[in-house]
């Protein structure tokens, strides 16, 4: 459908009559409460209306959906594995033992139940991989809609396990949900950032958060003995991955897909507009139109960047070591921060966040030295415990997801969350190795570690992360420009240099 534009480049008004966005009297409406406003009106004094500071129903039930069946799987599948370990080592020993008339040698043991846990890191990693290219060419919400299918397959084979006695089948399971969940934490925090507001860009991003969180508490219950954590419910617990997708896969449909995917990456503007309209209250989806046509204009040379590509781009050089230290961080450090990150702002809640953690280092280094001469002394270090993780869930833990999303524009956010991601995954794999060899090493003073890295952290972000909060991705792309460039500026270097490399 072909869609006209006034001289200055902007959608006209017959272009809008196709959608049906044109009210009885002829002039565009403010459709929450029918006051008339023409077009120019709109647009002139689009950046001035007031932003809704909350989301409509569509958007918080779309929040839902994508949750339900995206990072929710990812808390989920690292809780309840925890729960059947006595009964599925039984299993492996049980079925080595019909295979070959022989016991099965306790470290191999560990070691087999050790790669089942495990595959599902090895998923992961392999996911985040996948997520940022087939988020480019299939979009943000087909891929999560498709990517279900490797979770269903998943599921079926750990639940088929036992009545096969194939424990083989586990860690193919494993793989295919871990894979699963890798795709989904690079597609679904930037699916939800994108068909956010401006205004809530920050609160709706914590919706992955919080679906982890839920997804933790809910394994947990459900791999209570009185549910599904017994010794003959097991394989039925390990296959209740299925059960989100499910659900995912009937509700997600319902919703449009990302905006700003739609209108910059695939140049479908009628269902782009109709999709803000959807997602966005009356009085904020025309300043959202104005920032996708901005961000479409300065970036309308560019193609969606590959991995070597992204890398190699001088203009996003400190944006990539922003993201990648701050995920390195969160998993080395280690809740909800809704409603502060939108009053106070990333920065704010960042830097808090990890000064506090470096205190509460500190704080229980001194109680696990004094332990044992203090009967009061446990307590204290308990109160820390519970602080730093507080800590934690207000700053890096809530808004980590909603800074990456926000540093880079359309072309290259795909491969900035392929790298994201692969970070957080390599390191939780390195700290679940590591860790324990610390605590053994250096005892209670292994936290002395996580205070350096936490003030370390934070001087990194006070000088080089700025405050992102209400401000368009082009705004902050700009503003690391100046740094990115810096060398080259001096010498009048300018736009146009922005596929210099390294």
């Amino acid at each position: 459908m072909f869609i006209e534009r006034d001289e200055g480049g902007r959608l006209s008004s017959s272009s809008f009559e196709l959608m049906g966005c044109r009210g009885e009297s002829g002039a565009f409406r403010d459709w929450s409460n029918g006051a008339g406003r023409s077009a120019e009106e709109a647009r002139s004094g689009g950046a001035q209306w007031s932003h809704s500071k909350h989301p409509s129903v569509t958007l918080f039930l779309a929040v839902f959906s994508t949750g339900i069946g995206g990072t929710f799987q990812y808390g989920y599948n690292i809780s309840i594995i925890n729960a059947p370990t006595m009964y599925v080592q039984k299993f492996i020993n049980e079925t080595w033992e019909v295979r070959y008339s022989s016991d099965l040698d306790r470290d191999l043991l560990r070691l087999l139940w050790s790669i089942i846990v495990s595959s599902f890191t090895l998923g992961g990693f392999l996911g985040a991989w996948l997520g940022g290219p087939l988020a480019v060419r299939f979009g943000r919400k087909r891929t999560l809609l498709f990517i279900n299918v490797i979770v269903l397959a998943g599921s079926a084979l750990m639940g088929a396990s036992n009545p096969a006695g194939t424990f083989e089948l586990l860690i193919v399971g494993r793989l295919l949900v871990g894979l699963h969940s890798g795709v989904t934490l690079c597609v679904q925090p930037m699916y939800l950032g994108e068909i956010a507001p401006k205004a809530l860009r920050g609160t709706i991003s914590l919706g992955s958060s919080i679906a982890i969180t839920a997804g933790i508490l809910i394994g947990q219950v459900m791999g209570q003995r009185e549910l599904l954590g017994g010794e003959e419910y097991w394989p039925i617990l390990l296959s209740t991955s299925c059960i989100p997708a499910i659900l995912q896969l009937l509700l997600l449909p319902w919703f449009p897909e990302s905006p700003r995917y739609l209108f910059i990456d695939r140049k479908d503007e009628i269902k782009a507009l109709q999709a803000l309209r959807r997602f966005h209250n009356a009085d904020s989806y025309w300043s959202e139109l104005e920032d996708l046509e901005r961000e479409r204009a300065e970036t309308q040379l560019q193609q969606s960047k590959q991995l070597c590509e992204l890398l190699t781009d001088r203009s996003t050089r400190w944006q990539l070591v922003t993201i990648v230290i701050l995920n390195v961080a969160q998993q080395c450090s280690g809740i909800n921060a809704g409603l502060l990150i939108e009053r106070l702002g990333r920065r704010v809640l960042i830097l808090s966040g990890y000064s506090l953690m470096a205190l509460w280092c500190a704080a229980m280094t001194i109680t696990l030295t004094y332990q044992a001469s203090y009967s009061w002394v446990p307590y204290m270090t308990m109160t820390c415990l519970f602080a730093f993780i507080l800590s934690f869930g207000l700053g890096p833990g809530g808004v980590t997801n909603t800074v990456t999303g926000e540093l880079f524009t359309q072309s290259s956010r795909p491969a900035a969350y392929m790298i994201s991601s692969s970070t957080n995954w390599i390191c939780f794999f390195f700290i679940s190795l590591v860790f324990p060899l610390i605590v053994e090493g250096l005892k209670h003073f292994c936290f002395l570690i996580f205070l350096a890295e936490c003030l370390l952290v934070t001087l990194f972000i006070y000088i080089i992360l700025p405050e992102t909060k209400n401000r368009s991705f082009l705004d902050i792309e700009k503003e690391f420009q100046a740094r990115n460039f810096k060398a080259g500026m001096a010498g009048g270097v300018n736009r146009d240099v922005e596929m210099s490399r390294f």
